[in-house]
């Protein structure tokens, strides 16, 4: 079981899940009064940021 729970750890890590989660605590941490972005919007506003900024991808 806690094998299963680790390869799970790191597929989802490794498709960026745990992006989402690393935004929540920065935001946390960063003492904003404005609400964090939901999930959705979260990853709209990454995938936009991407799409005008290429340079970071490979291909």
């Amino acid at each position: 079981m806690e094998t299963l729970r680790g390869l799970l750890w790191w597929v989802r890590g490794v498709l960026g899940e745990h992006a989402y989660d690393q935004y929540l605590a920065h935001h946390r941490r960063s003492g904003h009064t404005e609400p964090p972005m939901t999930e959705r919007e979260y990853w709209r506003a990454r995938t936009d940021h991407q799409e005008h900024h290429p340079e970071g991808r490979c291909c």
